[in-house]
């Protein structure tokens, strides 16, 4: 049984490979024989565009014709009657050498260079961990004081350089690089919160430069004369695996073979990630190996069964090896610091089927994913388990005018025997969730923390209540709680440049055995409580140049949530983000 497990990625990977190989190109013939689709798209050499040309105007010929031919398409004068504004090399809305908007070299080499900066400013009140010690004798509260602020700054440099004819047709070749220099300070009033050593006190200034993303993509075959294409990326680059990232979403190493069929309807990717570690403080990659191999292959089909609805079918496969990790604040990442925390292997996979699409106005969306495989020594359960677990989303919106409701519903299966031989949490491997209100929610945007436990209840950017020390450094849990949420809310589009989001969800715990085994408490009840939230998203120039969030939640704590938090209290948090982009 062990074995067929430990095989499964390998045959997942081979069926994807054979999958590909059935996706037809124009004919048969043509699919096999390697140099015909090239000769099938000629191409006529063009004349190299020299720096600097200003635009030729139309001049009266001889034989009476208006207008003389022109080198290439990119010196073309508009019309008189159209505004013809002469761009410079910071300007990046008129015609820019910098921002690919003119080829670099040649006819069809293109630079496009992008200057960013990202500013995030936040406050929450959240349940803290009680730092006692000698400064508050007396002091016996298992939580402590709730306030915590944050601010985060990343300056951003990226240069994206490409062949390519048109807007169209897929890249020839292309080379991408960004680097990220990042700032972020983090104060809260408990010690013990931002370094298992009390005495760095309360407060904790940061900072940290990384190669996020370097990348090299190559078209390997061109499939039909339609733009179907076969290419391959390889390098640090960013990856989503479905369509609002509910299993994998990361920017990390890796490979990936992708491409597309009958004019675009179908697309593929078949890729391979050798993860890097994150850096604990910023969540940026590190050059250190993770020692989390994830493959992912997938297939969508635009217009599938009825038109305007996207299937897709994927499956991924996770190897996390064991480990012992320390994150720069000195906790326990990897394994988790409860139970038998020993390093233990862990190998799952992912089997789903994600759809996206709309009749009319009414939008739909949905995914459905089950997991397999075993976890070598769980730690809460303290010993091995075979992985058993799903998770269900569906959302439905309706465009009217200005503003579209819309209601969602979210499930993630929860594990009622956290001692038996059966883990049946689902848990992600690298998820970030646009969902249920994304990053206006206080449950998806925060972080929540059990106090004497080195596990968080749900992870920062996550709306899994999985028992992991971290998202970004951890390793899945499959022995968790679980969670159903329903959730109601509004977009609405106030003006052209500003738009209000207003949402309500209602959270409940599947299954809460994990929690009483994990806490020694009981009984824990499943209500967790009402998370409500508003934002706004404004856009000065109408464009994504200059884009301004900000957005204020707050959580009505239920039953459950007051057994493990020992409050009632009204949580809050508001925040800000500032996006400049050159």
């Amino acid at each position: 049984m062990r074995a067929t497990r430990r095989w499964s990625g390998v045959l997942m990977v081979g069926a994807f490979v054979g999958l590909l190989g059935l996706v037809p190109g124009p004919d048969s013939a043509g699919a096999a024989e390697g140099d015909e689709g090239e000769e099938r798209l000629p191409r006529r050499p063009l004349a190299p565009v020299t720096e600097p040309r200003e635009p030729l105007l139309p001049q009266e010929m001889p034989d009476g014709r208006g207008f003389v031919p022109l080198p290439d398409r990119w010196t073309i004068a508009p019309p008189p009657y159209e505004l013809n504004v002469k761009g410079h090399w910071w300007d990046p809305y008129n015609q820019n050498l910098l921002k690919g908007d003119r080829p670099m070299w040649g006819q069809d080499t293109f630079l496009n260079l992008t200057l960013a900066s990202e500013t995030l400013a936040e406050y929450r009140a959240v349940p803290t961990p009680g730092g006692v010690s000698a400064e508050r004798a007396g002091s016996a509260a298992l939580f402590g004081a709730r306030e915590q602020g944050a601010f985060s700054q990343n300056l951003i440099v990226s240069a994206d350089l490409f062949k390519g004819d048109t807007a169209f047709r897929p890249f020839d070749w292309r080379v991408k690089g960004t680097v990220i220099a990042n700032l972020n300070f983090f104060d809260v009033r408990e010690r013990g919160i931002v370094n298992v050593d009390v005495r760095e006190g309360v407060n904790r200034r940061d900072g940290f430069f990384a190669l996020q993303e370097f990348f090299v993509e190559a078209k390997y075959k061109d499939r039909s004369p339609n733009y179907d294409f076969v290419s391959v990326r390889a390098g640090l680059q960013p990856f989503s695996s479905d369509f609002r990232g509910f299993v994998f979403t990361d920017t990390n190493l890796g490979v990936r073979l992708f491409g597309n069929a009958e004019s675009n309807r179908d697309q593929y990717n078949l890729a391979f990630f050798d993860q890097r570690e994150k850096e604990t403080n910023s969540g940026l990659n590190r050059f250190e190996r993770r020692g989390q191999e994830v493959f992912v292959g997938n297939v969508y089909r635009q217009d599938f069964l009825v038109p305007g609805y996207t299937a897709q079918v994927s499956a991924h496969y996770l190897l996390d090896e064991e480990s012992l990790h320390f994150d720069e604040n000195g906790f326990l990442a990897r394994p988790d610091a409860v139970g038998v925390f020993k390093p233990h292997e862990i190998r799952a996979a992912y089997y789903g089927w994600a759809g996206s699409g709309h009749a009319g106005r009414v939008n739909v969306e949905h995914a459905a994913y089950y997991v397999v495989g075993e976890d070598r020594r769980n730690p809460i359960a303290g010993r091995e388990v075979d992985i058993r677990a799903g998770m269900a989303a569906l959302e439905v919106s309706y465009d009217h005018d200005w503003f579209r409701p819309k209601v969602s519903y979210f499930y993630a299966s929860g594990d009622g025997n956290p001692t038996d031989d059966t883990a049946r949490g689902f848990d992600a491997i690298f998820d970030n969730p646009a969902f249920a209100g994304g990053p206006f929610s206080f449950w998806n945007r925060l972080g929540l923390r059990l106090a004497g436990t080195g596990v968080a209840l749900v992870n920062r950017g996550s709306v899994l209540p999985d028992l992991r020390s971290s998202k970004e450094e951890g390793q899945p849990n499959f022995v968790n709680p679980g969670i159903h949420l329903v959730s109601a809310g509004v977009d609405v589009d106030v003006t052209p440049k500003l738009k209000g989001v207003l949402n309500a969800n209602y959270l409940r715990f599947d299954q809460t055995e994990a929690l009483e085994f994990l806490l020694f408490q009981a009984p824990i009840h499943k209500d967790i409580g009402w998370d409500l939230g508003a934002g706004l998203r404004y856009r000065p120039l109408l464009s994504n140049n200059i884009v301004i969030l900000a957005g204020v939640a707050a959580f009505i704590p239920g039953e459950g949530f007051k057994d493990i938090y020992e409050s009632g209290r009204v949580l809050q948090m508001a925040f800000t983000t500032a996006t400049l982009v050159f």
